[in-house]
């Protein structure tokens, strides 16, 4: 066997995962084949054995199922997949019923089909870590836990006690398991778990699994249960509310979950094989496996961080400007014990920005999900000043004032000096190109965009922007930065709105094009929504402000006019400006936008939009003005690739999920291309641009970077 090892001495029959070449376990096509031929030897040897270690020679216990064999599927392996499913689960069942008591010892992780390889055994020992990670994440990727975790769980938990652990995909330490049940013992070190487990064993001379004795209930009771079926009944509609009938993992999840609490033990995991076996084939799952699995991990290893740098941790980091930005940044940096210094014009302002983290620690401390002494330890770590010379030996300092260029220049200028012996300067802005606000800067190599999104406590994804002279210390050193704050680093090369900015713009374009051309506000908001955006078009405009759009678009023409360029506005801008200069609807903030607003909160869409933009009979077709939204920024994001904005795809991936919220279920801009294939992508691209203009046109140079850097698993 290559996977497995297996020995039998003294009546122990010990099992252990041991995949070479790899740092983790997984369910590979070996290892399948491996667990059948350990468990005929185990029938072989049944004669001989008294009780059954399941042990793993990785750091990790299990790492779950091969998802790079996943991303090979094809539509028609279906069945194949199925077959391979049910195989597994044979093997799982011929040793949870042998009669001898199996013990799982838990060293590491054990996550999705790692956790259901540990609950093969009857009795689980793990070690009392908190940092050990236990529990089904499917859903996350789009996939549900098929190799018996659903049934088992549901079984343990009950119907309603199992759902946060299988639809919500909530994970939990050692300790939070034994809590539940799901863990019968813990010890200090891998060391003791065998000691452990034969103590067991010789105490436990037969073992079963609950769900095999014949009187055993499911906690809580069946669907047919009053209680249970009161929650049924709504869920669906709830789940559907969710995901808008865009995610078909959560909805198969409940499926077997409430279809196989009414049959018996081994239907229940015929019925889990099925819901998998089409979810693995399912173009959505593959979309989020590749995202949130092979691209994600990309990031956390660093693949676009430059090598051969020394990895950074910074202890001491100044905020130019208490506004809600740097207000969060601050909080950010507080929360992971960094030493912040907030400055602005004046000490009322700066004590209002430090004055932030106390409004979002509060309400932990009156839940007593934080400690008061953990509170003042943050905000003690937070220097609230109006004083340049308070940033002296600061490592970063970074400037979240407004988006003037002007202004970012006499600040930049101003803190610098206080920066610490080979330190570095960041700007956080948003629209504005890194290499032109590096010229106030006195070392442009040591100067980097570093830019935030709004809510900074709330939103993960922070945009890296190289400038023209950013030197590969800087930023590696950002990079470092980002990820000590708990945050998911890109990293893009510098032009006009960078990527996201960039891409977001066409979102919001796109649909104001659509208001233009007569179609009705609300069509063009649900059309948003229906794709899988998390809100219209609209709404975004509004809440990001119609005013700061215009003074960007003020600022970009502005920039063309001192470059002897001519700026062209794109569709919908004109109409964004007249929303503001003419109709004197600025934005949420100012209560009136393309929405009415009473106390912040939305009232209803402005009736005036009918009158001023609506076009009565105006035909549009919900499918057409759906790919408008999403291929228009998928148009731009292969464009950024094409120019080498974006040097990755993972970074394309991940910026447009997290970034501007493109849909989960397409696995990212970049993706959702991929997908469907570049020649198909690049056929629809040619009808809407024959249609709606030259935003759709594709290049051939374009569509030559897209081939070139299309994943192969």
């Amino acid at each position: 066997m290559k996977t497995i090892q297996y020995s039998l001495a003294d009546g122990i029959a010990t099992i252990t995962f041991d995949e070479p070449n790899s740092p983790v376990n997984t369910m590979c096509l070996d290892w399948q084949k491996d667990l059948g031929i350990v468990t005929a030897q185990v029938l072989t040897d049944k004669a001989a054995i008294r009780g059954i270690v399941l042990a793993s020679n990785k750091s990790t216990f299990f790492a779950g199922a091969d998802l790079k064999g996943l991303m090979r599927s094809k539509a028609t392996d279906g069945p194949k997949v199925f077959a391979e499913i049910e195989a597994m689960k044979k093997n799982f069942r011929t040793l949870e019923t042998l009669g001898v008591p199996v013990v799982s010892c838990i060293n590491g992780a054990a996550l999705g089909g790692g956790w259901e390889v540990a609950l093969v055994g009857h009795y689980r020992i793990a070690v009392n870590d908190k940092k050990i990670q236990l529990g089904l994440p499917e859903i996350t990727l789009g996939l549900i836990p098929g190799a018996s975790g659903i049934t088992k769980m549901t079984r343990l938990l009950g119907l309603m006690g199992a759902q946060p652990y299988i639809l919500e995909a909530k994970l939990f330490n050692p300790t939070h398991a034994m809590e539940l049940g799901l863990v019968h013992e813990l010890v200090a070190d891998a060391s003791q778990l065998r000691e452990r487990a034969l103590a067991f064993i010789a105490a436990n001379p037969t073992s079963q699994h609950p769900w095999d004795d014949k009187a055993y209930k499911i906690p809580g009771g069946t669907p047919s249960n009053p209680k249970i079926a009161a929650g049924l009944v709504v869920a669906p509609a709830m789940m559907k509310k969710t995901s808008r009938g865009l995610y078909p993992a959560p909805e198969a999840a409940l499926c077997a979950m409430v279809e196989g609490a009414q049959v018996d033990f081994d239907t229940a995991l015929r019925i889990e094989s099925r819901y998998l076996a089409r979810l693995a084939v399912d173009p959505v799952a593959k979309n989020m496996v590749n995202t949130f699995f092979f691209n994600m991990n990309a990031i956390k290893s660093g693949q676009s961080r430059p090598k051969d740098v020394p990895r950074f941790k910074p202890t001491k980091v100044g905020v130019l400007g208490a506004g809600m930005m740097g207000a969060g940044i601050a909080y950010a940096q507080a929360s992971k014990g960094i030493a912040t210094v907030l400055k602005d014009v004046s000490q009322e302002k700066a004590d209002l920005g430090k004055a932030y983290s106390t409004k979002i620690t509060q309400p932990r401390v009156d839940k007593g999900r934080m400690s008061p002494h953990d509170q003042v330890a943050l905000l003690s770590r937070i220097t609230a000043t109006d004083k340049a010379v308070d940033l002296q030996g600061c490592e970063l300092i970074i400037e979240a004032v407004f988006e003037q260029r002007d202004l970012k220049a006499k600040v930049t200028q101003e803190a610098e000096p206080m920066l610490a012996t080979g330190g570095f300067f960041a700007s956080n802005t948003s629209t504005l190109p890194i290499s032109g606000l590096a010229k106030a800067s006195a070392n442009a190599s040591k100067f980097i965009g570093i830019h935030f999104f709004s809510p900074v406590d709330k939103m993960k994804l922070v945009e890296i922007i190289r400038g023209a002279q950013t030197d590969d210390e800087t930023v590696a050193r950002a990079y470092d930065y980002v990820q000590a704050l708990g945050k998911i680093p890109i990293v893009v090369n510098d032009s006009r709105g960078f990527y996201t900015s960039r891409t977001f713009g066409t979102f919001v374009l796109e649909g104001i094009s659509m208001l233009e051309e007569g179609i009705p506000a609300a069509v063009v908001e649900n059309a948003g929504v229906q794709c899988g955006m998390p809100v219209g078009p609209l709404t975004v405009l509004d809440q990001t402000s119609l005013s700061l759009s215009v003074h960007v678009m003020d600022q970009t023409q502005a920039d063309y006019a001192a470059e002897g360029k001519t700026w062209e506005p794109a569709p919908g801008q004109m109409l964004v400006q007249r929303m503001v200069k003419e109709l004197k609807r600025p934005g949420r903030a100012a209560g009136a936008g393309f929405y009415d607003y009473a106390d912040g909160k939305k009232v209803q869409l402005w009736p005036g939009l009918k009158a001023e933009f609506e076009k009565p009979g105006m035909a549009w077709d919900m499918a057409t003005l759906k790919d408008r939204i999403l291929y228009r920024q998928s148009v731009e994001t292969a464009r950024c690739l094409a120019e080498g904005v974006l040097s990755s795809v993972h970074d394309g991936n991940i910026g447009s999920i997290f970034g501007i919220g493109f849909p989960a279920w397409t696995g990212g801009a970049l993706q959702f291309i991929y997908s469907m294939g570049v020649d198909a992508f690049a056929k629809r691209c040619a009808e809407l641009e024959q249609n709606y203009g030259p935003r759709f046109a594709l290049t051939d140079k374009v569509i030559a970077c897209l081939k070139k850097h299309q994943p192969i698993y």
